[in-house]
């Protein structure tokens, strides 16, 4: 009886129900939430006869072109259903605790406030990603965001990854480096400032450092970056690749636990 919704979908709620197909209403439970991935996961005790669990896609080999569909319940009209196609991958969009969330999908398919949650299935009907947030100039009466055709969602691969460690009862935590990059450097990721007190100050790098490498493996962006740096646990050593001053570096950092929220606020 899991499923899987946003973070800020459950945040801060104190009661939770779920309405089925056939009308039946059933209360539920966070089991817990990710505020870095905007991932959350509540838990129903109904047979598992009424349950239909979708098929995650792997949001890695997702493409610019391919069809999608997504399904939500905007503006409280349930069950709604919009297509388009993947917009772009690998976009970087902001989690509720100001960090950033890497490798998100967009989309054109029309995605509006009471969508967060719901799927964006491919071709075959497997889960892409979770619709999360759009980018809007557009607003509504009560000053809610609409649909520009401009809608992202968070990656399969993440929400998986995240849910598979709340369902297992593992408190989610993510590596930490400490600095803050360049939105838009390119040929690597370009650090604007490094935190006190961080794996980066204490290993010695420093603003304006370009990183083109983790332990090895090139990073061509600062979306690469974070997500790399996502795939290892804390603790983990890492060696940064980095130029400075025309040269290059070889640093190696331990990584420590991402903190509840970000301290620069991005």
């Amino acid at each position: 009886g899991d499923i899987l919704t946003d973070e800020h979908v459950v945040s801060g709620a104190t009661a939770v129900e779920v309405t089925f197909q056939d009308g039946r209403k059933v209360p539920a439970k966070v089991l817990g939430t990710d505020p870095s991935t905007d991932v959350g996961v509540i838990h129903v005790n109904v047979p598992s006869s009424e349950l239909h669990p979708i098929q995650f896609a792997d949001s890695s080999a997702a493409q610019v072109g391919d069809p999608v569909v997504a399904i939500g319940s905007p503006f409280s009209l349930p069950e709604t259903t919009t297509a388009g196609i993947v917009s772009q991958v690998g976009r970087s969009i902001q989690a509720p605790n100001q960090y950033t969330i890497p490798s998100a999908i967009q989309t054109d398919a029309a995605i509006n406030p009471g969508n967060s949650g719901g799927p964006l299935l491919d071709a075959n009907g497997h889960v892409l990603g979770l619709n999360d947030q759009i980018e809007t100039n557009n607003q509504n009466s009560v000053g809610e965001g609409s649909s520009s055709g401009v809608g992202f969602a968070i990656p399969s691969n993440t929400v998986a990854r995240i849910a598979g460690q709340i369902i297992a009862g593992h408190a989610v935590k993510h590596a930490y480096v400490g600095v803050e990059l360049q939105s838009n450097s390119s040929g690597g990721a370009t650090v604007s400032s490094v935190q006190p007190g961080s794996p980066a100050s204490s290993a010695g790098v420093q603003r304006n450092d370009l990183i083109t490498a983790i332990n090895s493996k090139a990073i061509s962006s600062t979306n690469q970056f974070i997500a790399t740096v996502d795939n290892f646990a804390h603790g983990d050593m890492i060696t940064l690749t980095l130029k400075r001053g025309g040269q290059n570096h070889n640093i190696t950092l331990k990584l420590g636990t991402r903190p509840a929220s970000s301290p620069t606020g991005g």
